[in-house]
């Protein structure tokens, strides 16, 4: 018996390697495919939706937009044309959850540092504070790359706009003026085309560990390779 199994044991190994290979092709084939639907104003929570599309159901594009940023730069769509870029909601004296935030897209930054295609871009619901200065300095402190990462600033109506109407990452303030905002702790992963893709809680590193990891998965999305 002995001799048997000594007779066939690299006979055994090759069948051990192939059926390990087979499985794993197999699990390959059948694991599902990375979730990074296309959002639509539907499907996200009607308090960060404005009410005139809290119904629309396809087609939904980031918005034209001209802003300024830290270095009194005009900043467009076209400085985002096909590009994957992360989107958020700020202001410079926030003291809560804001610095968090800034940490995080700060290590989104410097993970795709050397990546052309993927940029980010902050918004500041406090315009009439966030000047151009204003966010320069902050820009310095928080180790902001300008040709990576936009702090923009401009007049509030299209801010709030921008954030109700395309990325739906704040909420109105019920007792303020008519454009005054609560903006929330949500990234928003954009691609090429100017689509939603995901949401993230931009204060849980364990969410900006799987934003990058989904960036990476949306860039194979994008050039046809999965």
């Amino acid at each position: 018996m002995l001799q048997f199994f000594a007779r066939y044991k690299y006979l055994a190994i090759v069948l051990l390697v192939l059926s390990a290979i087979i499985v794993s092709l197999i699990y390959q084939q059948l694991k599902p495919a990375p979730n990074l639907p296309i959002y639509q104003p539907s499907m996200v929570n009607a308090e960060l939706v404005d009410s005139t599309m809290q119904y629309v159901r396809k087609y939904h594009k980031i918005a034209d937009f001209k802003l300024v940023n830290q270095n009194g730069d005009t900043i467009t769509q076209e400085d985002y044309a096909n590009k994957i870029y992360i989107a958020d909601f700020f202001f410079t004296t926030c003291q809560t959850i804001c610095p968090i935030m800034t940490d995080h897209m700060k290590k989104i930054q410097d993970e795709f540092k050397d990546d052309d295609e993927v940029l980010l871009l902050s918004h500041t619901v406090t315009p009439e504070i966030d000047s151009v200065p204003q966010l320069k300095k902050y820009a310095l402190k928080k180790g902001v790359i300008d040709e990576k990462w936009n702090l923009v600033t401009g007049d509030k109506k299209q801010i709030y706009e921008l954030a109700r109407k395309s990325y739906f990452v704040v909420k109105t303030q019920g007792s303020g003026g008519a454009y005054d905002m609560i903006h929330t702790e949500n990234f928003a992963l954009i691609d090429n085309q100017r689509r939603i893709r995901k949401f993230y809680d931009g204060t849980s590193p364990d969410a900006i560990d799987e934003l990058i990891e989904d960036i990476a998965t949306l860039k194979k999305i994008q050039s046809g390779q999965d």
